[in-house]
């Protein structure tokens, strides 16, 4: 019969064991796994320059449809601009796995697989869907479904597949599409009420636009700006509050919801502090502070703490984050109190759950050289206690 401390070393070690198996298999860094293949260092760079790669290493069921540095020379010699290259190049990420096996194994031989280009809604109808056919002597066709049924490009190789996180394939050529390649507004043609309102935050932009605040913000994007917006169930949640407001007083509040420079979400859980909004005007300080607890970030004052649970847009200098609660400063609300001792503590918020998106060159510093995320620091100081336990038993 085995001795107790050995049997209890043993399941020590098995626990660290599927403790650092499960560390290491949730997350991805497209751009570690693409510098390897300097064949692809094009591609690479510009889904870095359109952020595309944040978006990619946030979402965990993903495909990417790498196209090689001939390939990037021949869309870059169209001259568009790096917003509409934004587009094409996130129809060639699909929203779903893809591994080199599946793909010779597809249910009809042929299906339409959903790309980021049709997930955003800034594709037209299904044209930002993406037809895989499979075709004789083994060659797989790859066609954007608005290109008349064509398969211009073929697949390639596969460049590396996590199972059934993310699978990277190189193909033959740009996927050909009028819908993606039709031109795009750069950030001081962009509407922002309008995108506010076609990605749920309708109610924030009407009191945007009710209120005359809209022209603030619109001024400030060529310069930099970062909007937290309320959805529209918290918004209508918060009218009475917002009703008893004076007129001056409604425009500092949405104006409180606007920091006048460009911060993408790495850049908040680097530079946690107080930062100044679009509201702040001398000795009015209409400051909040920026908090993050791993990948979630919060949003306080000393009022209510807000989280960003969403990214409506990242295209710098423009950046949008939803978030669960409206900010309220405490130069126009009460400061909340302390609850008692006894009080039950409120339980977690079921929609404050933030994305795992950050900046693909810094998302994870301690990446392995498979491109996957390493230990943060409170899982590496788990993984230092195990070791101690395991060594006193022994």
């Amino acid at each position: 019969m085995p001795h107790p401390l050995a049997l209890t070393s043993t399941l020590a070690l098995s626990a660290l064991f599927l403790f650092l198996l499960s560390s290491t298999s949730q997350a991805h860094n497209i751009t570690r796994i693409l510098a390897k293949h300097p064949e692809l260092s094009s591609f690479n760079h510009y889904l870095t320059l359109t952020h595309l790669a944040t978006e990619i290493n946030r979402r965990q069921t993903i495909t990417v449809l790498a196209i090689d540095n001939a390939a990037m020379s021949s869309l870059l010699s169209k001259g568009l601009p790096v917003y509409t290259i934004k587009n094409v190049l996130s129809l060639h990420v699909l929203v779903d796995y893809f591994g080199a096996k599946k793909l010779h194994q597809i249910t009809h031989g042929t299906t339409l697989a959903s790309s980021m280009f049709q997930a955003t809604g800034v594709a037209a109808g299904t044209s930002g869907y993406v037809n895989i056919t499979n075709l004789k002597g083994g060659k797989v066709g790859f066609g954007a479904q608005d290109n008349d049924g064509k398969l211009n490009s073929f697949y390639v190789k596969s460049v590396q597949e996590i199972p059934y996180n993310i699978s990277v394939l190189q193909i033959s050529q740009v996927l050909t599409s009028a819908e993606a390649e039709a031109p795009t507004a750069g950030p001081s043609q962009l509407n922002l009420t309008a995108i506010l309102s076609k990605q749920g935050c309708k109610a924030f932009a009407d009191l945007l636009i009710s209120s005359g605040a809209d022209t603030t913000f619109e001024t400030n994007i060529d310069g930099g700006l970062t909007v937290f917006c309320p959805t529209d169930a918290v918004i209508n949640g918060f009218l009475p509050k917002y009703k008893n407001l004076t007129t001056s007083q409604k425009v500092s509040l949405l104006l409180y919801h606007g920091i006048p420079v460009y911060q993408s979400l790495q850049m908040l859980k680097s530079n946690n502090g107080l930062v100044n909004t679009l509201a702040t005007d001398k000795a009015n300080k209409f400051d909040f502070t920026v908090q993050n607890d791993g990948e979630v970030v919060s949003l306080e004052t000393e009022v209510v703490t807000a989280k960003i649970t969403g990214t409506l847009i990242d295209e710098e200098p423009l950046v949008i984050y939803k978030v669960n609660k409206v900010l309220q400063p405490t130069e126009l609300f009460k400061v909340k109190t302390s609850p008692a001792p006894k009080e039950v503590a409120e339980g977690p918020d079921d929609s404050a759950d933030a994305p795992g998106s950050d900046d693909s060159e810094d998302q994870t510093a301690d990446s392995d050289k498979n491109g996957v995320a390493g230990l943060d620091g409170g899982r590496l100081g788990m993984v230092v206690l195990s070791l101690c336990v395991v060594v006193f038993l022994l």
